[in-house]
């Protein structure tokens, strides 16, 4: 039987696997796979399941789904900052990536749902400034403000790896994944029962002034990085990367270990991205991700007991353990076929994967209503057809939202970065000196920075 290696033998397999896979087709079926799992997690398939309940106590879907979204952006958002090498260029990218689905989802919502419907929280907590402002930055979930919809809580982990992953950039750091793994499982594992939550904010003066000052930093950090100048952009990214990392040992509303989990796992998804291209060792590679795989397997069982699985949405240990391995099991087969074509209705619903997650909620709590779905329906026919038309419903809108906002704020922020780069253009870097030899010159292995690190 042909072995299948998760990074290939050699400079040249290195090489062969990077045009094999530039178009990341594996990675865009990870995201398709994630959105759909989740958004039938959210759909309550398992309850129309004869054995659902037996399954719910052994594997919690929603875990696994947004596991998978973890390890996919750990990694691929570290690559493509420093692929681009532009920390401007990476977060033009981003805003017009994420902020107009996010606002255009914000806008249908409302007008779609009715006051009482608990999905959409935004204008609807009573304290209107503090929530926007809060849901802006994206940072809500760590500023103990209620997330303007459910699903958005994990777009405030995304935010903070984002601002992490871009503080590392800006000291020369971000190639040390393994030991940043490594060290957010073993806080983890060691602190994971007694990390403080919600330090500032004990009551609604403290939250505004935590807001109010994350709102501060989060937009000096932003006229900063997009400046364009070197000094000022190195500033903004400290500012981000110092506030991500306050907020989340100190403030985050999730239990510390799943915390501290959350983030090794992404910057775990980051070592697999450097072992596969060469920068570190594989074997490196795999002890770091095998310890944080067991840790993450030994906090589950250590911590997701005794009342704290309802903080953690998901019945239990077991559950926890099996859906956190589940998502690396997938993410690991995934890598090992990337060489491999994947269907196209799957690298097709990677495309529309965000607006799939950003949507999927706020559909099934309109529709249906609309077509008269009772809340469990109890016949199979009933379950498969009211099962078909929430699918189909969610993934038309989804793409609609795709080539409508997506695609069009993606062009947009195209032309927005050639703006700024002509009002504020950055300096070219300055040439290397010449070394002069004095003796025939010897074999030069380049080595970047801090490459062996991880």
């Amino acid at each position: 039987m042909k072995k299948i290696r998760l990074w290939p033998s050699g400079r040249a397999g290195t090489a062969r696997a990077t045009a094999a896979g530039s178009r990341l087709g594996w990675l865009d079926a990870l995201r398709g796979l994630a959105a759909l799992v989740v958004a039938l997690h959210h759909f309550g398939i398992l309850e129309m399941l004869p054995f659902g309940g037996a399954v719910w106590s052994h594997f919690d879907l929603g875990l696994y789904g947004v596991m998978v979204f973890f390890l996919v952006s750990g990694y691929i958002i570290p690559a493509s900052l420093e692929r681009r090498g532009d920390v401007r260029a990476f977060w033009v990218g981003r805003l017009f990536r994420i902020y107009p689905a996010l606002i255009a989802t914000f806008v249908v919502a409302i007008m779609i749902l009715p006051e009482g419907d608990g999905s959409v929280a935004l204008f609807r907590t009573g304290h209107n400034l503090i929530s926007l402002v809060a849901n802006a930055t994206m940072l809500q979930d760590m500023l103990n403000v209620v997330n303007g919809m459910g699903v958005t809580w994990t777009l405030t982990y995304e935010m903070v790896f984002y601002f992490l992953v871009t503080g590392l950039f800006s000291v020369g750091w971000h190639r040390r994944s393994s030991v940043i793994a490594v060290g957010f499982a073993t806080i983890g594992l060691v602190f994971g029962g007694v990390l403080a939550a919600d330090t500032f904010g004990h009551d609604l003066d403290s939250t505004r002034h935590l807001v109010l000052a994350a709102a501060l930093v989060v937009v000096m950090g932003f006229v900063c990085m997009l400046s364009g100048n070197p000094a000022l952009t190195k500033l903004g990214g400290l500012l981000v990367g110092c506030l991500a990392a306050v907020l989340l040992f100190t403030n985050s509303r999730a239990p510390g270990f799943e915390t501290m989990l959350i983030f090794a796992t992404m910057f775990a998804g980051t070592v697999l991205y450097r072992a596969e291209h060469g920068q570190i060792d594989r074997t490196q590679a795999w002890i770091c991700c095998g310890f944080v795989i067991v840790a993450g397997v030994a906090m589950g069982w250590m911590y997701n007991r005794n009342g704290m699985e309802n903080y953690t949405w998901n019945s239990g240990w077991i559950a926890w353990c099996a859906s956190y391995t589940g998502a690396w099991a997938t993410f690991l087969g995934a890598m090992a076929l990337r060489k491999k074509r994947f269907p196209k209705v799957l690298t097709w619903l990677g495309a529309v994967s965000f607006s799939v997650y950003l949507l999927h909620v706020h559909l099934l709590h309109t529709i249906g209503p609309l077509v008269g779905v009772p809340p469990r329906p109890t016949e199979t026919g009933a379950k498969v057809l009211w099962t078909v038309e929430f699918l189909a419903v969610t993934l038309v809108a989804a793409y609609l939202m795709y080539r409508l906002v997506e695609l069009p704020f993606q062009k947009l922020g195209k032309k927005a970065l050639k703006a700024l780069e002509r009002i504020a253009p950055a300096p070219a870097p300055a040439p290397a000196p010449a070394v002069e030899q004095a003796g025939p010159a010897e074999p030069r292995v380049p080595v970047e920075a801090g490459s062996r690190s991880g």
